[in-house]
């Protein structure tokens, strides 16, 4: 077992297995040839029968889940698709924020200014995302929030543009946070909880990966 692999499996069987990202790394390639390094070419030079089933973002960290058969591939892939996985992600966000509530307003892509995203309330494909804060202390000395995050639907860069719309962007994030916000050198964003059906048994599994933050 590679390195990689020893360090981050949580789970591993005959169709799939679920590894802990870290921060800073891509799931898939990047176009150049500087971005070739990620998780999925990593794990090719281990197991080869690796399939990719979804993403997170680079500087996001916690549970990514990898097909290790064509089977295993379709049947998690389609759950995912049809949002019937059960996501829940931990994040630290700026400021002082209280309560819990919805953020339903869709998140589009910037072509202006790439990669960013932004809220957009006039576009059609909806974007939505519970939150509820946990925990208030501070970081250098700037009031924070800790927040449970369970997103809904699967946008690109949705929980970060969410947080930003209200007011309260997650900490380290270097395109949604001003830099007063930032606070440390990591995004405070990491996807903690996972279930789905068993694509073999069709019972409920869910895995856990410790927050780091």
């Amino acid at each position: 077992m590679s390195q990689f692999l020893n360090e981050h499996l949580i789970h591993r069987d005959e169709d799939f297995m679920v590894i802990h990202k870290p921060a800073g790394i891509l799931t898939v390639p990047g176009k150049t040839a500087d971005l070739q390094d990620c998780v999925i070419n990593r794990l090719l030079q281990e197991e080869p029968r690796t399939l990719l089933i979804h993403r997170l973002d680079r500087d996001t960290s916690g549970i990514l889940v990898f097909a290790l058969s064509k089977f295993g591939q379709n049947r998690i892939s389609r759950q995912f698709q049809e949002r019937q996985t059960s996501k829940i992600y931990q994040a630290v966000v700026a400021g002082h924020l209280q309560g819990e509530g919805t953020v339903d307003v869709p998140v589009v892509y910037d072509p202006s200014r790439p990669p960013l995203h932004i809220a957009d309330p006039s576009h059609n494909k909806p974007a939505l995302t519970h939150w509820k804060a946990t925990e208030h202390f501070e970081m250098q000395g700037q009031p924070v929030t800790r927040v449970e995050l369970t997103p809904i639907t699967g946008r690109s860069h949705q929980l970060r543009v969410h947080m930003q719309y209200l007011g309260h962007p997650i900490v380290g994030d270097t395109l949604y946070a001003t830099p007063e916000q930032l606070l440390l050198d990591r995004l405070c964003l990491h996807a903690e909880r996972l279930s789905f059906l068993h694509p073999k048994t069709e019972q409920l599994v869910e895995f856990y990966c410790p927050v780091p933050f």
